[in-house]
């Protein structure tokens, strides 16, 4: 019997302190955007922790069947946008100290994956050393890597650019993927769930494959969230670009792979009809952007192990979805 690994989980309930941090934070930069400001503390017992988990992430773990989470913060609050480089990094920190918190309380139901403190227009060396703090001193899996911070106006270098060569350098070395998540649109263009995140997945895949970076990073690997955005649905269209251009497609699938947050069977068995199973990690991303109810099922939209159970996957290649991929996308789940 395989363990269940859900790929795709953020603290979106975390206690009120977290929240009254950042606020006041916010309030600080919007008085003056060049503060520094302090890191201070944040005011969060392990009880409330316990609290804003056992009714939620926790109670659904048990519900929908699954064993293990891989947790990271809010990507909605990432808000590299907000404020200066201080602002990012104090908020950065903060943030995956709490996740570092949540999987000791709870070392069977979650891993810890960490945000950046990138911030629009700063080199990535500051991203590189909260990494290292991260994955060599608090034991991190993972990290989610913002492919635009200026929240949703995208001015800033392409994944790309030369000037992202240390993050994926260092995750190389580190041996751990990366989840490409944009944060909250602050463009009144874009609806940060419903169109920004989309297509930021779409535009990741798409940096990835015109310009064949990722053959210079053999170990580089990420997960592109989301099922993709429009990736599998127009994967004919990629796929015939890529052969009138000389794009290496085939390739690119050695370093990215798909999660599973597809809210309904259509389009789950389309992605899994499309996209090699090897590519492809289970998540849910509970409890995120969808909450309610699915009139054709009866469960929550974000009960994506209903859809993977009547998808028609033959044993071995359900065993990679729900736990296989994950494991070797994410070695450091195998380290004490």
């Amino acid at each position: 019997m395989h363990r269940i690994i859900d790929c795709h989980g953020h603290y979106t309930t975390t206690p009120p302190g977290v929240g009254a941090w950042r606020d006041a934070q916010t309030v600080a930069v919007a008085a003056d955007p060049d503060v520094v400001g302090q890191r201070g503390s944040m005011a969060v017992s392990d009880d409330e922790i316990r609290e804003s988990l056992e009714s939620a992430q926790l109670k659904l773990q048990r519900e929908r069947g699954s064993d293990l989470t891989i947790f990271s913060p809010r990507a909605s609050w990432m808000g590299h946008h907000i404020g200066n480089e201080h602002t990012s990094r104090f908020w950065t920190e903060h943030q995956n100290e709490l996740i570092r918190r949540v999987c000791d309380l709870y070392p069977d139901n979650f891993a810890p994956v960490c945000q950046l403190p990138q911030s629009p227009g700063i080199s990535i060396e500051g991203s590189v050393r909260e990494l290292r703090r991260c994955v060599a001193e608090m034991g991190f899996i993972g990290c989610n890597v913002n492919p635009d911070p200026t929240g949703g106006f995208w001015t800033g270098p392409p994944l790309f650019d030369r000037s992202w060569w240390p993050l994926w350098e260092a995750m190389c070395e580190l041996d751990v993927p990366a989840m490409i998540h944009v944060s909250a649109a602050c463009n009144p263009n874009f609806h940060s769930t419903g169109s920004h995140y989309l297509g930021a997945d779409t535009t990741a895949f798409m940096q990835a494959l015109t310009s064949g970076f990722m053959a210079d990073f053999s170990g580089l690997r990420w997960i592109i969230p989301h099922g993709g955005g429009a990736v599998p649905y127009h994967w004919g269209r990629f796929r015939g670009m890529a052969a009138d251009n000389g794009w290496d497609f085939d390739g690119l699938l050695d370093h990215i792979y798909f999660d599973t947050c597809v809210y309904h069977q259509p389009g789950i068995d389309l992605l899994l009809d499309v996209v090699p199973p090897k590519n492809v990690l289970f998540a849910s991303e509970m409890v995120g952007a969808v909450r309610g109810i699915n009139p054709d099922t009866g469960r929550h939209y974000d009960d994506t192990k209903v859809y993977i159970d009547k998808a028609p996957l033959d044993a071995e290649a359900r065993r990679l979805v729900l736990e296989g991929n994950a494991r070797r996308v994410f070695p450091r789940l195998e380290m004490p």
